[in-house]
Protein backbone atom coordinates (compact mmCIF):
# COMPACT_ATOMS: atom_id res chain seq x y z
CA UNK A 1 0.00 0.00 0.00
CA UNK A 2 1.35 3.64 -0.70
CA UNK A 3 0.85 6.29 1.33
CA UNK A 4 0.40 10.07 -0.17
CA UNK A 5 3.76 12.21 0.08
CA UNK A 6 3.32 14.52 3.11
CA UNK A 7 4.64 17.90 3.66
CA UNK A 8 7.77 17.30 6.20
CA UNK A 9 6.86 19.55 9.54
CA UNK A 10 9.20 21.80 10.95
CA UNK A 11 9.77 19.67 13.28
CA UNK A 12 11.51 17.25 11.40
CA UNK A 13 13.21 19.70 9.26
CA UNK A 14 14.54 21.35 12.14
CA UNK A 15 16.02 17.98 13.34
CA UNK A 16 17.45 16.70 10.40
CA UNK A 17 19.26 20.59 9.59
CA UNK A 18 20.69 20.18 13.72
CA UNK A 19 19.33 23.43 13.76
CA UNK A 20 17.05 22.51 17.08
CA UNK A 21 18.87 20.86 20.19
CA UNK A 22 17.30 17.50 20.92
CA UNK A 23 15.73 16.28 24.43
CA UNK A 24 15.30 12.37 25.38
CA UNK A 25 12.32 12.17 27.53
CA UNK A 26 11.67 9.05 29.73
CA UNK A 27 8.88 7.64 29.60
CA UNK A 28 7.26 4.10 31.14
CA UNK A 29 8.04 2.05 28.18
CA UNK A 30 10.96 3.64 26.91
CA UNK A 31 11.59 7.10 25.85
CA UNK A 32 10.95 9.78 23.09
CA UNK A 33 12.90 12.49 21.89
CA UNK A 34 11.09 15.71 21.55
CA UNK A 35 12.84 18.59 20.09
CA UNK A 36 13.69 21.96 22.27
CA UNK A 37 13.16 25.29 20.12
CA UNK A 38 15.64 27.97 20.68
CA UNK A 39 16.32 30.61 18.53
CA UNK A 40 19.73 30.12 16.43
CA UNK A 41 22.65 32.29 18.13
CA UNK A 42 23.71 33.94 14.95
CA UNK A 43 25.30 37.36 13.92
CA UNK A 44 23.28 40.26 15.13
CA UNK A 45 23.18 42.80 12.30
CA UNK A 46 24.47 45.92 13.14
CA UNK A 47 22.77 48.91 11.70
CA UNK A 48 24.53 51.77 10.09
CA UNK A 49 24.42 55.13 11.10
CA UNK A 50 23.84 57.63 7.82
CA UNK A 51 26.59 59.84 7.55
CA UNK A 52 25.77 63.63 7.38
CA UNK A 53 26.70 65.73 3.90
CA UNK A 54 30.03 66.80 3.49
CA UNK A 55 29.16 70.26 3.39
CA UNK A 56 26.06 72.32 3.50
CA UNK A 57 25.82 72.93 -0.47
CA UNK A 58 25.91 69.01 -1.33
CA UNK A 59 23.23 68.45 -3.38
CA UNK A 60 22.95 64.49 -2.39
CA UNK A 61 21.58 62.73 0.33
CA UNK A 62 22.92 59.58 2.14
CA UNK A 63 20.16 57.03 1.27
CA UNK A 64 19.60 53.84 3.78
CA UNK A 65 21.12 51.32 1.25
CA UNK A 66 24.59 53.15 1.44
CA UNK A 67 25.03 55.43 -1.01
CA UNK A 68 24.36 59.10 -2.68
CA UNK A 69 21.21 59.29 -4.33
CA UNK A 70 19.56 62.42 -5.30
CA UNK A 71 15.39 62.56 -6.29
CA UNK A 72 15.18 63.89 -9.92
CA UNK A 73 11.50 64.29 -12.01
CA UNK A 74 9.88 61.83 -9.67
CA UNK A 75 12.82 59.59 -9.69
CA UNK A 76 15.47 58.11 -7.38
CA UNK A 77 19.14 57.93 -8.52
CA UNK A 78 21.88 56.78 -7.24
CA UNK A 79 25.56 58.27 -7.35
CA UNK A 80 27.48 55.90 -5.38
CA UNK A 81 29.09 54.88 -1.93
CA UNK A 82 28.73 56.74 1.14
CA UNK A 83 32.35 55.98 1.57
CA UNK A 84 33.18 58.09 -1.81
CA UNK A 85 31.07 61.55 -1.62
CA UNK A 86 33.91 63.06 -4.02
CA UNK A 87 33.09 60.62 -6.62
CA UNK A 88 29.88 60.81 -6.27
CA UNK A 89 29.19 63.96 -6.84
CA UNK A 90 31.46 64.38 -9.59
CA UNK A 91 29.22 61.08 -11.01
CA UNK A 92 25.85 63.63 -10.53
CA UNK A 93 27.46 66.67 -12.34
CA UNK A 94 28.13 64.81 -15.45
CA UNK A 95 24.74 63.22 -15.19
CA UNK A 96 22.76 66.26 -13.45
CA UNK A 97 21.78 68.03 -17.07
CA UNK A 98 20.92 64.66 -19.01
CA UNK A 99 18.54 63.59 -16.05
CA UNK A 100 16.90 66.77 -15.67
CA UNK A 101 15.99 67.09 -19.52
CA UNK A 102 15.03 63.37 -19.24
CA UNK A 103 17.23 61.96 -20.87
CA UNK A 104 19.36 59.15 -20.80
CA UNK A 105 23.07 59.85 -18.87
CA UNK A 106 26.13 59.19 -21.35
CA UNK A 107 28.61 56.07 -19.97
CA UNK A 108 31.13 55.43 -21.65
CA UNK A 109 30.24 52.82 -23.50
CA UNK A 110 27.55 55.13 -25.58
CA UNK A 111 28.00 57.22 -28.89
CA UNK A 112 26.79 60.85 -29.29
CA UNK A 113 26.03 62.93 -31.92
CA UNK A 114 29.36 64.12 -32.06
CA UNK A 115 30.35 60.91 -32.57
CA UNK A 116 28.06 60.07 -35.29
CA UNK A 117 28.92 63.54 -36.98
CA UNK A 118 32.93 63.05 -36.74
CA UNK A 119 32.39 59.08 -38.16
CA UNK A 120 30.15 60.19 -41.14
CA UNK A 121 31.83 63.27 -42.38
CA UNK A 122 35.46 61.21 -42.06
CA UNK A 123 33.62 58.38 -44.06
CA UNK A 124 32.57 60.49 -47.06
CA UNK A 125 35.44 63.06 -46.99
CA UNK A 126 37.45 59.75 -48.19
CA UNK A 127 34.76 59.96 -50.74
CA UNK A 128 35.66 63.63 -51.86
CA UNK A 129 39.62 62.69 -51.96
CA UNK A 130 38.78 59.66 -54.27
CA UNK A 131 36.73 61.76 -56.59
CA UNK A 132 33.28 59.78 -55.83
CA UNK A 133 31.44 62.97 -54.46
CA UNK A 134 32.37 66.44 -54.88
CA UNK A 135 33.59 68.94 -51.94
CA UNK A 136 30.25 70.92 -52.73
CA UNK A 137 28.14 67.37 -51.41
CA UNK A 138 30.52 66.92 -48.72
CA UNK A 139 30.33 70.59 -47.30
CA UNK A 140 26.07 69.74 -47.65
CA UNK A 141 26.14 66.70 -45.35
CA UNK A 142 28.34 69.01 -42.81
CA UNK A 143 25.92 72.28 -42.92
CA UNK A 144 23.32 69.14 -41.78
CA UNK A 145 25.58 67.83 -39.29
CA UNK A 146 25.96 71.25 -37.85
CA UNK A 147 22.50 71.99 -37.36
CA UNK A 148 21.92 68.53 -36.27
CA UNK A 149 24.55 69.50 -32.94
CA UNK A 150 23.08 72.69 -32.28
CA UNK A 151 19.39 70.78 -32.07
CA UNK A 152 20.24 67.86 -30.34
CA UNK A 153 23.90 68.66 -28.50
CA UNK A 154 26.79 67.33 -29.39
CA UNK A 155 26.55 64.68 -26.28
CA UNK A 156 23.45 63.89 -26.76
CA UNK A 157 23.59 60.13 -26.50
CA UNK A 158 22.30 58.21 -29.97
CA UNK A 159 20.33 56.03 -28.25
CA UNK A 160 18.12 58.85 -26.46
CA UNK A 161 17.04 59.88 -29.62
CA UNK A 162 13.49 59.32 -30.63
CA UNK A 163 10.41 60.84 -33.00
CA UNK A 164 9.47 64.03 -30.43
CA UNK A 165 13.00 64.80 -31.34
CA UNK A 166 13.04 64.78 -35.26
CA UNK A 167 9.96 66.07 -35.30
CA UNK A 168 11.34 69.25 -33.12
CA UNK A 169 14.67 68.80 -35.59
CA UNK A 170 12.62 68.83 -38.88
CA UNK A 171 10.44 71.99 -37.34
CA UNK A 172 13.61 73.68 -37.29
CA UNK A 173 15.03 72.76 -40.44
CA UNK A 174 11.79 74.29 -42.17
CA UNK A 175 12.15 77.40 -40.85
CA UNK A 176 12.99 80.38 -43.70
CA UNK A 177 13.45 77.33 -46.17
CA UNK A 178 11.37 76.05 -49.22
CA UNK A 179 10.05 72.48 -49.71
CA UNK A 180 13.14 71.49 -51.91
CA UNK A 181 15.91 72.46 -49.17
CA UNK A 182 13.77 71.13 -46.43
CA UNK A 183 13.40 67.91 -48.42
CA UNK A 184 17.21 68.17 -48.52
CA UNK A 185 17.93 68.18 -45.47
CA UNK A 186 15.56 65.52 -44.40
CA UNK A 187 17.06 62.95 -46.80
CA UNK A 188 20.85 64.01 -45.59
CA UNK A 189 19.79 63.39 -41.80
CA UNK A 190 18.01 60.14 -42.98
CA UNK A 191 21.21 58.90 -44.39
CA UNK A 192 23.50 60.18 -41.62
CA UNK A 193 21.41 57.91 -39.23
CA UNK A 194 21.54 55.43 -41.51
CA UNK A 195 25.28 55.33 -41.31
CA UNK A 196 25.42 55.05 -37.69
CA UNK A 197 22.84 51.92 -38.08
CA UNK A 198 25.49 50.11 -40.70
CA UNK A 199 28.42 51.05 -38.80
CA UNK A 200 27.97 49.58 -35.85
CA UNK A 201 27.25 52.68 -33.74
CA UNK A 202 23.90 52.06 -32.31
CA UNK A 203 22.60 48.42 -31.01
CA UNK A 204 19.09 49.03 -33.08
CA UNK A 205 17.82 51.18 -35.69
CA UNK A 206 17.21 55.15 -34.56
CA UNK A 207 13.86 55.47 -35.04
CA UNK A 208 12.49 58.82 -36.71
CA UNK A 209 8.59 58.70 -36.54
CA UNK A 210 6.16 59.46 -39.23
CA UNK A 211 6.41 62.95 -39.33
CA UNK A 212 9.84 62.91 -40.41
CA UNK A 213 9.85 62.54 -44.15
CA UNK A 214 10.46 64.96 -47.33
CA UNK A 215 6.94 67.07 -48.24
CA UNK A 216 4.88 66.34 -50.80
CA UNK A 217 4.90 66.22 -54.27
CA UNK A 218 1.93 68.07 -53.93
CA UNK A 219 3.72 70.70 -51.45
CA UNK A 220 6.57 71.03 -53.94
CA UNK A 221 4.04 71.20 -56.86
CA UNK A 222 1.76 74.54 -55.08
CA UNK A 223 5.02 75.72 -54.47
CA UNK A 224 6.22 75.78 -57.90
CA UNK A 225 3.02 76.92 -59.14
CA UNK A 226 3.01 80.28 -57.00
CA UNK A 227 6.59 80.88 -58.22
CA UNK A 228 4.93 81.47 -61.78
CA UNK A 229 6.34 81.28 -65.16
CA UNK A 230 10.21 81.45 -64.69
CA UNK A 231 11.95 81.44 -68.15
CA UNK A 232 13.03 84.21 -70.06
CA UNK A 233 11.38 85.63 -73.32
CA UNK A 234 13.49 86.05 -76.30
CA UNK A 235 13.73 89.81 -76.17
CA UNK A 236 14.90 89.75 -72.76
CA UNK A 237 17.83 87.43 -73.95
CA UNK A 238 18.89 89.54 -76.53
CA UNK A 239 19.00 92.41 -74.72
CA UNK A 240 21.36 90.77 -72.27
CA UNK A 241 23.42 89.35 -74.74
CA UNK A 242 23.70 93.02 -76.70
CA UNK A 243 24.60 94.73 -72.75
CA UNK A 244 26.76 91.65 -71.43
CA UNK A 245 30.41 91.86 -71.09
CA UNK A 246 32.53 89.38 -73.27
CA UNK A 247 32.81 86.61 -70.34
CA UNK A 248 29.24 87.23 -69.44
CA UNK A 249 27.79 86.92 -73.30
CA UNK A 250 30.03 83.54 -73.84
CA UNK A 251 28.01 81.82 -70.30
CA UNK A 252 24.55 83.17 -71.51
CA UNK A 253 25.40 82.06 -74.86
CA UNK A 254 26.15 78.30 -73.25
CA UNK A 255 23.12 78.39 -70.79
CA UNK A 256 20.71 79.17 -73.96
CA UNK A 257 22.17 76.99 -76.08
CA UNK A 258 23.34 74.24 -74.69
CA UNK A 259 21.47 74.45 -71.29
CA UNK A 260 24.11 74.92 -68.69
CA UNK A 261 23.33 75.74 -65.02
CA UNK A 262 25.83 78.54 -62.92
CA UNK A 263 27.95 75.44 -62.28
CA UNK A 264 28.44 73.68 -65.41
CA UNK A 265 29.71 76.91 -66.84
CA UNK A 266 32.20 77.80 -63.54
CA UNK A 267 33.42 74.04 -64.17
CA UNK A 268 33.33 73.54 -67.89
CA UNK A 269 36.88 72.22 -68.95
CA UNK A 270 38.72 73.34 -72.15
CA UNK A 271 39.58 70.05 -73.17
CA UNK A 272 35.33 69.30 -73.29
CA UNK A 273 34.94 72.39 -75.47
CA UNK A 274 35.64 71.24 -79.66
CA UNK A 275 35.42 74.58 -81.03
CA UNK A 276 36.55 73.48 -84.34
CA UNK A 277 34.14 70.81 -84.65
CA UNK A 278 31.73 73.05 -83.18
CA UNK A 279 30.53 70.93 -79.82
CA UNK A 280 30.85 70.41 -76.54
CA UNK A 281 31.30 67.16 -74.76
CA UNK A 282 31.20 67.74 -71.33
CA UNK A 283 29.36 65.39 -69.02
CA UNK A 284 26.67 67.52 -65.79
CA UNK A 285 29.24 67.59 -62.98
CA UNK A 286 26.13 66.46 -60.65
CA UNK A 287 25.40 63.12 -62.19
CA UNK A 288 28.32 62.21 -64.27
CA UNK A 289 25.75 62.16 -66.93
CA UNK A 290 27.09 61.92 -70.25
CA UNK A 291 25.77 64.83 -72.75
CA UNK A 292 27.16 66.74 -76.65
CA UNK A 293 25.53 69.60 -77.70
CA UNK A 294 26.44 71.22 -81.10
CA UNK A 295 27.75 75.19 -80.58
CA UNK A 296 25.87 78.19 -82.56
CA UNK A 297 28.28 80.00 -84.48
CA UNK A 298 27.86 82.97 -82.40
CA UNK A 299 28.57 81.09 -79.23
CA UNK A 300 31.72 79.55 -80.91
CA UNK A 301 32.73 83.40 -81.71
CA UNK A 302 32.43 84.39 -78.02
CA UNK A 303 34.04 81.23 -76.88
CA UNK A 304 37.15 81.90 -79.17
CA UNK A 305 37.07 85.41 -77.94
CA UNK A 306 36.99 84.40 -74.48
CA UNK A 307 39.99 82.30 -75.10
CA UNK A 308 42.02 85.19 -76.07
CA UNK A 309 41.94 87.11 -72.83
CA UNK A 310 41.70 84.43 -70.57
CA UNK A 311 43.44 85.51 -67.37
CA UNK A 312 46.11 83.30 -65.81
CA UNK A 313 44.64 81.38 -62.95
CA UNK A 314 46.09 82.32 -59.75
CA UNK A 315 45.92 78.26 -58.56
CA UNK A 316 47.19 75.73 -60.79
CA UNK A 317 44.25 73.59 -60.32
CA UNK A 318 42.24 75.73 -62.03
CA UNK A 319 44.15 75.82 -65.26
CA UNK A 320 42.18 73.52 -66.82
CA UNK A 321 39.16 75.45 -66.47
CA UNK A 322 37.55 77.58 -69.90
CA UNK A 323 36.30 80.42 -67.46
CA UNK A 324 38.29 82.31 -64.39
CA UNK A 325 37.95 85.62 -63.00
CA UNK A 326 39.67 88.45 -63.57
CA UNK A 327 41.24 87.95 -60.51
CA UNK A 328 42.14 84.97 -61.77
CA UNK A 329 39.69 82.55 -59.35
CA UNK A 330 36.99 80.21 -60.33
CA UNK A 331 33.58 81.54 -61.06
CA UNK A 332 32.07 79.26 -58.67
CA UNK A 333 33.91 78.86 -55.61
CA UNK A 334 34.49 76.96 -51.82
CA UNK A 335 35.37 80.04 -49.66
CA UNK A 336 37.29 77.73 -47.26
CA UNK A 337 39.43 78.83 -44.19
CA UNK A 338 36.94 80.43 -41.96
CA UNK A 339 34.45 78.97 -39.76
CA UNK A 340 31.83 77.53 -41.85
CA UNK A 341 32.81 77.30 -45.59
CA UNK A 342 30.29 79.50 -47.88
CA UNK A 343 29.79 78.81 -51.55
CA UNK A 344 30.42 82.23 -53.61
CA UNK A 345 28.86 82.19 -56.97
CA UNK A 346 30.02 85.52 -59.30
CA UNK A 347 28.18 84.33 -62.10
CA UNK A 348 24.74 84.65 -60.17
CA UNK A 349 26.21 87.91 -58.93
CA UNK A 350 26.95 89.50 -62.46
CA UNK A 351 24.25 88.23 -63.88
CA UNK A 352 21.94 89.93 -61.22
CA UNK A 353 23.45 93.05 -62.23
CA UNK A 354 22.75 92.51 -65.93
CA UNK A 355 19.26 91.44 -65.25
CA UNK A 356 18.49 94.67 -63.56
CA UNK A 357 19.96 96.74 -66.14
CA UNK A 358 17.91 95.09 -68.87
CA UNK A 359 14.90 95.51 -67.16
CA UNK A 360 14.13 91.15 -66.40
CA UNK A 361 14.80 91.67 -62.45
CA UNK A 362 11.66 89.49 -61.98
CA UNK A 363 11.58 87.19 -58.54
CA UNK A 364 12.42 83.54 -59.20
CA UNK A 365 14.52 84.46 -62.02
CA UNK A 366 18.04 83.89 -62.50
CA UNK A 367 20.91 82.36 -64.50
CA UNK A 368 19.55 79.04 -64.12
CA UNK A 369 16.33 80.07 -65.83
CA UNK A 370 18.27 80.02 -68.58
CA UNK A 371 18.31 76.44 -68.42
CA UNK A 372 14.80 76.39 -68.26
CA UNK A 373 14.49 78.86 -71.04
CA UNK A 374 16.27 76.24 -73.30
CA UNK A 375 14.04 72.77 -72.12
CA UNK A 376 10.88 75.32 -72.66
CA UNK A 377 11.76 75.84 -76.09
CA UNK A 378 13.59 73.04 -76.94
CA UNK A 379 10.00 70.63 -76.65
CA UNK A 380 9.40 72.47 -79.76
CA UNK A 381 11.24 70.27 -81.82
CA UNK A 382 9.27 67.26 -80.80
CA UNK A 383 12.59 64.88 -79.60
CA UNK A 384 12.01 64.89 -75.82
CA UNK A 385 14.92 62.01 -75.62
CA UNK A 386 17.41 64.24 -77.66
CA UNK A 387 16.74 67.35 -75.33
CA UNK A 388 16.98 65.21 -72.07
CA UNK A 389 20.53 64.02 -73.64
CA UNK A 390 21.56 67.53 -74.31
CA UNK A 391 20.54 68.69 -70.56
CA UNK A 392 22.04 65.73 -69.19
CA UNK A 393 18.77 64.38 -67.53
CA UNK A 394 19.23 61.11 -65.45
CA UNK A 395 17.06 58.46 -67.44
CA UNK A 396 14.04 56.63 -65.36
CA UNK A 397 14.79 53.16 -63.68
CA UNK A 398 12.22 52.08 -65.31
CA UNK A 399 12.85 53.67 -68.79
CA UNK A 400 13.59 50.16 -70.65
CA UNK A 401 14.54 52.52 -73.68
CA UNK A 402 17.19 54.27 -72.41
CA UNK A 403 18.99 50.94 -70.89
CA UNK A 404 19.01 49.86 -75.06
CA UNK A 405 19.84 52.92 -76.34
CA UNK A 406 23.52 53.14 -77.16
CA UNK A 407 23.79 56.53 -78.83
CA UNK A 408 21.27 59.45 -80.14
CA UNK A 409 22.56 60.92 -83.89
CA UNK A 410 23.87 64.51 -84.32
CA UNK A 411 20.80 65.14 -86.42
CA UNK A 412 18.70 65.13 -83.83
CA UNK A 413 20.65 66.96 -81.10
CA UNK A 414 20.83 69.86 -84.04
CA UNK A 415 17.00 69.78 -84.68
CA UNK A 416 16.91 70.95 -80.74
CA UNK A 417 19.35 73.48 -80.93
CA UNK A 418 18.18 74.89 -83.81
CA UNK A 419 14.99 74.74 -82.32
CA UNK A 420 16.05 77.03 -80.02
CA UNK A 421 17.88 79.55 -81.94
CA UNK A 422 14.79 80.16 -84.71
CA UNK A 423 13.27 81.38 -81.51
CA UNK A 424 15.44 83.48 -80.23
CA UNK A 425 17.60 84.45 -83.51
CA UNK A 426 14.87 84.17 -86.20
CA UNK A 427 14.36 87.73 -88.35
CA UNK A 428 17.08 89.32 -86.86
CA UNK A 429 20.04 87.41 -87.29
CA UNK A 430 21.90 89.85 -89.73
CA UNK A 431 21.29 92.84 -87.40
CA UNK A 432 21.66 91.10 -83.61
CA UNK A 433 25.33 89.47 -85.43
CA UNK A 434 26.59 92.61 -86.78
CA UNK A 435 25.81 94.17 -83.18
CA UNK A 436 27.59 91.08 -81.05
CA UNK A 437 30.56 91.58 -83.48
CA UNK A 438 30.73 95.01 -82.53
CA UNK A 439 30.44 94.57 -78.85
CA UNK A 440 32.89 91.37 -78.95
CA UNK A 441 35.92 93.53 -80.90
CA UNK A 442 35.30 96.31 -78.39
CA UNK A 443 35.11 94.25 -75.35
CA UNK A 444 38.29 92.51 -76.53
CA UNK A 445 40.33 95.31 -76.90
CA UNK A 446 39.16 96.58 -73.62
CA UNK A 447 39.82 93.52 -71.60
CA UNK A 448 43.31 93.64 -73.39
CA UNK A 449 44.17 96.84 -72.45
CA UNK A 450 43.39 96.20 -69.08
CA UNK A 451 45.91 92.84 -68.94
CA UNK A 452 48.64 94.77 -70.54
CA UNK A 453 48.20 98.25 -67.74
CA UNK A 454 48.08 95.67 -64.77
CA UNK A 455 51.27 94.10 -65.77
CA UNK A 456 53.32 97.21 -65.91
Amino acid sequence: MRYPATKPTREIVGLLSGRYPVKRKSTGSGSIMTAHYTKSPGRKRQKRVKPGKPHPDFPLTANGNGQWSKKIRQRVYYFGPWEDPNAALQLYLDQKDALLAGRKPRSPDDKTVRDLSNRFLSAKKALVETGEISKRHWNNYRNTCDSIIERFGRDRVLDDLGPDDFEELRANFAKGVGPETLGNHIQRTRSIFKYAWDADLVDRPIKMGPSFKKPSKKVRRRLRVSKGDRSFEAAEVRAMLKEANLQLRAMILLGINCGFGNYDVATLPRERVKLRRGWHEYERPKTEVQRRCPLWPETIEALKEVQKIRPEPLDARHDHLFFVTSHGRPWVRLREGEANDSWIDSIGLEFGKLRKAVGANRKWVGFYSLRRTFRTVADGAKDQVAANFVMGHVDDDNDMGAVYRQRIEDERLLAVTDCVHSWLFDGIDQHLTGVLQFRISRSVAESASAIVGSKH
